[in-house]
């Protein structure tokens, strides 16, 4: 796909959360700007993320099962998935936490909680 055509195209945004609450306050939020669609786990990520390609992907970090740091790595070492910015929100503030997430390959690490606007234009940014 063209630049071109990314532009003219509301950009797609998976957000991988075990608590649905949050996919449904940031797509109510930012629905203006972007389309949305969930996964629950970082098993269905991946399998939505290879087949219908998003964006950009915004993981959970603390989420039961596959974690939100061994679901990045996934995302990062599958050809279908590797280049889709990766986005982790979590609770989780410590530096150490911040650098797993970096180590891991997110491209951004946002912490809980974040102002809507804030997390707008850094999506924006990964577009």
């Amino acid at each position: 796909m063209s630049t071109q055509q990314r532009r003219s195209r509301t950009p797609h945004v998976l957000v991988v959360d075990d608590e649905y609450f949050n996919y449904e306050m940031l797509s109510m939020a930012l629905s203006d700007a972007f389309k949305f669609s969930y996964a629950e786990s970082g098993i269905s990520c991946l399998s939505n993320a290879i087949a219908d390609p998003p964006d950009v992907i915004l993981l959970d970090v603390c989420m039961p099962g596959l974690d939100g740091y061994d679901t990045c790595r996934m995302l990062k070492n599958t050809p279908e998935t590797k280049d889709i910015p990766v986005m982790m929100v979590s609770g989780l503030e410590s530096e150490q936490e911040k650098q797993a997430g970096y180590e891991a390959g997110c491209d951004e690490y946002v912490v809980k909680p974040f102002a809507m606007q804030s997390l707008l234009e850094k999506i924006k940014n990964m577009v």
